[in-house]
């Protein structure tokens, strides 16, 4: 949903209010238009924040975009991946959006998703559940699930991350996304990059941006 001019010139000085709402997953989710940008936001996070979603902005940079028609996003937010892939590397896929939120989906549908034009499919349960009910292969996998600024323990598990091999198609990529803001943000990054995600990609990588540590998995 476009905004009116009034609105999206007054961004670029301040946030702009658009709605206030909540969710039995998220207590608080403001929505705001913030430089002409859709800006979702919980308590303690940015959930999404169009094409200046910059940990994902940057690191589509570091991959090799090519081959890749099916993406599976995991936390679809307000559509930041599908949409930075559209309107900045100007690449239609076909997108298979999770998210658990019924309230974040609704806001994605309102304000975002008419916007592309991709094909995107929306999927309103949890990644973990997703993935096991899935038969589905994916040239790219975006896992991007956090419940305010927490990982769920079973998204971290070896269990779930051999489930995102399985779900890659012969030669797919995976970026997932984990914060990095705090010493203990980066210490749960590192053992979990060490512990469990190279024991599953032993040619995984970090890729540092901003606040937050992209694990890659080649």
């Amino acid at each position: 949903m476009k905004q009116p001019f009034y609105k999206n010139w007054l961004s670029y000085f301040t946030e702009v209010p658009i709605v206030s709402t909540g969710s039995d997953y998220n207590e608080v989710l403001d929505l705001f238009l913030v430089k002409g940008r859709y800006q979702l936001c919980t308590e303690k996070a940015i959930y999404s924040y169009g094409d200046k979603y910059d940990n994902f902005a940057n690191s589509f940079r570091q991959i090799d975009l090519e081959g890749v028609n099916d993406v599976l996003v995991l936390g679809l937010g307000l559509a930041s991946i599908p949409y930075i892939l559209e309107k900045i590397h100007h690449k239609n896929f076909v997108y298979t959006g999770v998210e658990i939120d019924e309230e974040v989906v609704y806001l994605a549908s309102k304000y975002v998703l008419d916007e592309l034009k991709s094909e995107v499919h929306v999927y309103t349960t949890d990644a973990y559940t997703f993935l096991c009910m899935n038969e589905s292969r994916y040239d790219l996998i975006c896992m991007d699930v956090f419940v305010d600024d927490l990982i769920p323990e079973e998204l971290e598990s070896l269990d779930f991350t051999e489930m995102l091999r399985d779900t890659l198609a012969p030669g797919g990529k995976l970026i997932y996304n984990r914060l990095a803001f705090t010493a203990e943000d980066k210490k749960g990054t590192e053992s979990y990059f060490r512990d469990v995600f190279c024991k599953v990609f032993p040619k995984g990588r970090i890729y540092e941006t901003g606040g937050n540590r992209m694990l890659i998995n080649s």
